[in-house]
């Protein structure tokens, strides 16, 4: 974490997520914007969910791994599991002492991959996520949108146990990011990904400069 001469008040840190189908480039537009930020001389956490603590990255291990066997309601409430860790043991903290964090992932893809992927009740998953895994909430969440065929291209090979469930299932995740935009206006919006990394770039920075 980069530290800048002029510390961000507590008061004033921000939490943004980058969010959005497999390929779409949420780990390049997120050092993206750690950079600006810290252009910006703002102190900057970069984080991805799940992970980022010991507890989480042994989920992530858990939940990415091809030979897992887990139903989606399993998985939501590992993901979830996973989410409420990071907020108390990194992402509150940081806050609390001024720095900004960038998470990569976050409530989207749980209500995408688990309600429209796979069918879990809508407004019980929602519940959870704002129960236990609600605070602090992300000042601005951006879903990177792409199309999937574009996104697969971008990604390559299929990695994980995710990744291996195919374009048809990622048209459905893609659907249900669309969603959650609809039903959480406030704090999230759209980002078109198409383009170079420059431009999707200025395109989130544009987005972060009206938070601020």
């Amino acid at each position: 974490m980069k530290q800048s001469s002029e510390p961000t008040s507590p008061s004033s840190a921000r939490f943004f997520v980058l969010d959005g189908v497999d390929g779409c480039g949420k780990s390049t537009q997120a050092r993206r914007l750690v950079a600006h930020l810290e252009g910006l001389g703002r102190r900057v956490e970069h984080l991805r969910e799940p992970g980022g603590t010991t507890e989480g990255e042994l989920l992530r291990e858990l939940l990415l791994d091809r030979d897992s066997d887990l139903s989606p309601g399993v998985e939501a409430l590992l993901f979830c599991a996973a989410r409420r860790q990071l907020l108390e043991k990194r992402i509150g903290p940081c806050l609390e002492a001024g720095v900004d964090v960038v998470c990569e992932r976050f409530h989207p893809s749980t209500f995408a991959y688990q309600v429209f992927a796979w069918g879990l009740p809508e407004d019980e998953l929602l519940k959870m996520l704002h129960t236990w895994a609600g605070s602090p909430e992300p000042h601005l969440t951006m879903i990177l949108e792409l199309p999937v065929s574009l996104a697969v291209e971008r990604r390559g090979a299929a990695t994980d146990r995710f990744e291996d469930r195919g374009a048809e299932f990622q048209e459905r995740v893609a659907l249900g990011m669309k969603r959650y935009v609809e039903l959480c206006p406030r704090t999230t919006v759209g980002v078109d990904a198409d383009g170079d990394e420059d431009q999707v770039a200025a395109r989130v920075a544009q987005a972060v400069q009206n938070v601020f």
